[in-house]
């Protein structure tokens, strides 16, 4: 009994279309994993640096911003800068996969 159009061959070219897909999901999770995004705040008194896994691979911050009567306003700024770098990372991701199903990465 033949199912019209899910023959052995389509059958074949369905799964290497699968097979494609999921390597380029690949190469994009290792491309995004790899990608370093930088932010900052604070006109730059609060920088971030931020791997494709959302890791926190380097803070630094300006001297003359850390004030121990203030530290609500530092906190802030690290606020401010982390979610602008998981922003830069949404971004990105957006750019190199729109096409996939949510929760591919």
């Amino acid at each position: 009994m033949a199912f019209n159009g899910f023959g052995g061959a389509n059958m074949q070219n369905l799964l290497r279309q699968a097979q494609k897909m999921q390597e380029e999901i690949q190469r994009n999770k290792e491309e995004l994993e790899a990608t370093t995004f930088y932010a900052n705040a604070g006109g730059g008194m609060v920088e971030i640096e931020m791997n494709g896994k959302r890791e926190i691979t380097a803070v630094i911050i300006k001297p003359e911003v850390i004030d121990p009567e203030d530290k609500e306003m530092l906190e802030d700024l690290i606020m401010a800068a982390v979610n602008d770098a998981n922003r830069q990372i949404d971004e990105k991701l957006a750019e190199i996969a729109p096409q996939m199903p949510g929760g591919m990465f």
